[in-house]
């Protein structure tokens, strides 16, 4: 049976002579025999490596089990004592048992656990515990999170633990930074209205400096005193028009009008919009109204008429703004292939965002209608966000919209995530 944590017969040899995580990377993977497995007690605990005689504290196995995985991953052998010798455990069924509720009820996120039982000629059985960390951090169920140092593991402290996640967690893609864009690519206008908004005074200093202020006051670009590479979020706020649509073309949103009630109508327009986002914004809301009435309050009930000409669909129009704002901040920048798309309809509209669905739905989807968000570009949002920055987007979020959108048109504004796309769908009074 292979098993990537035991390996060649040279490992444990000296036992200076490699570590067990050089081991793992640097040999191939055989067969997993009770030979290797004696040599790897032999070499004893290390980062990598946690030996037990039983299983017989379960709140002290989950903490062992988060340290490893937190570290990187490994292995715990149980039935082993502190002397290395293999003592067997008694009931190796019932302590497969409890490790997978271990892993699965005390561990959270749970943990897939991979299991092992050796069987010596002597009857005595060892079972051992293969770790692997790909979704960390990982933490007990009461809380705790812990790492393993040597041979031994070590809870994190609450002032070590948030550049701890800050080290764990990837590079967000809007912080990505994008060579070969210039300081002359940016909109000084749209940069320096937004930096007076604040206090004219003290940035007036940085008024001619696109540059430093971007990497300085707004964190929008990375380089050293002679280097200037801004970041994704950087170039879709402030970046010129043309030249946004040139280094991020993904960033374009389609917008469409049809004669029906579904994307099968013939098509009346369709237009794709490109620019920075306060243009996006800006655009996006030119062309819904061109065929739709926003409205503060709901209308008033038509009179009955003859008339062949079919009327404009009624939305709020905080709703709408709110909707196409999450649209434009809230897009799965990492995924090229979707791009945003709003389709007017006689009777709704409907506003297409790529959005991973993978760890997102359906729990979280739920979430976010009672304002718990999960904000793929934090940085992004909250400067589009701003009043002074030009787009005027409502207060109140998604609760706001959903609650606007019912009230007005008597029925529930529809949400879908599905196919890495998040769907709202608004319907008109």
């Amino acid at each position: 049976m292979p098993r990537r944590k035991f390996r060649n017969s040279q490992r444990f040899e000296s036992p200076a002579e490699r570590s067990f995580q050089e081991y793992i990377l640097n040999t191939p993977v055989p067969l997993t025999t009770r030979s290797e497995l004696l040599r790897l007690i032999r070499g004893g605990e290390d980062t990598y490596l946690e030996l037990k005689v039983k299983l017989s504290n379960p709140e002290r196995i989950a903490q062992g089990i988060v340290a490893l995985a937190n570290t990187a991953g490994g292995t715990i052998i149980f039935g082993v004592s502190d002397q290395l010798r293999v003592e067997g455990v008694v009931n190796s069924e019932s302590v497969q048992e409890e490790l997978v509720r271990i892993c699965r009820e005390e561990i959270v996120p749970p943990l897939v656990p991979l299991i092992d039982v050796i069987a010596f000629d002597n009857g005595r059985r060892l079972v051992v515990l293969d770790v692997d960390g790909k979704r960390r951090p990982y933490r007990t169920r009461d809380g705790r999170f812990y790492i393993r140092i040597g041979a031994e593991k070590r809870e994190i402290s609450r002032d070590e633990l948030s550049a701890w996640l800050d080290e764990l967690r990837p590079l967000a893609y809007e912080n990505i930074p994008l060579a070969g864009v210039a300081e002359n690519d940016f909109d000084d206008a749209l940069l320096w209205s937004f930096a007076d908004a604040f206090d004219t005074d003290s940035l007036g200093k940085n008024l001619y400096q696109t540059a430093d202020f971007l990497k300085k006051d707004l964190l929008l670009a990375v380089g050293g005193t002679e280097d200037f590479v801004p970041t994704l979020a950087g170039v879709l706020l402030f970046g010129k028009n043309e030249k946004v649509s040139e280094f991020v073309p993904r960033s374009r949103v389609t917008v469409a009008r049809f004669s029906g009630d579904n994307g099968g109508a013939q098509k009346v327009e369709e237009v794709v919009l490109g620019g920075n986002l306060l243009t996006l914004y800006e655009s996006v809301l030119k062309f819904v109204e061109r065929y739709c009435d926003l409205e503060k309050t709901k209308p008033k009930k038509a009179k009955d008429g003859d008339s062949p000409v079919r009327p404009r669909g009624s939305y709020p129009v905080y709703a709408v703004r709110e909707a196409v704002a999450n649209l434009l901040m809230h897009r799965d920048l990492a995924i090229r292939d979707i791009p945003s798309r709003i389709y007017i309809y006689d009777h709704a509209i409907e506003f297409v965002n790529p959005r991973r669905t993978n760890g997102f739905s359906p729990p979280a989807s739920r979430a976010i209608r009672y304002g718990v968000t999960q904000r793929l570009n934090p940085q992004l949002a909250a400067i589009f966000a701003k009043r002074e920055y030009g787009t005027n987007v409502p207060r109140g979020g998604l609760p706001m919209l959903l609650r606007d959108a019912h009230k007005f048109s008597g029925r529930r504004a529809e949400i879908y995530t599905t196919n890495d796309e998040f769907k709202l769908k608004i319907h008109a009074a």
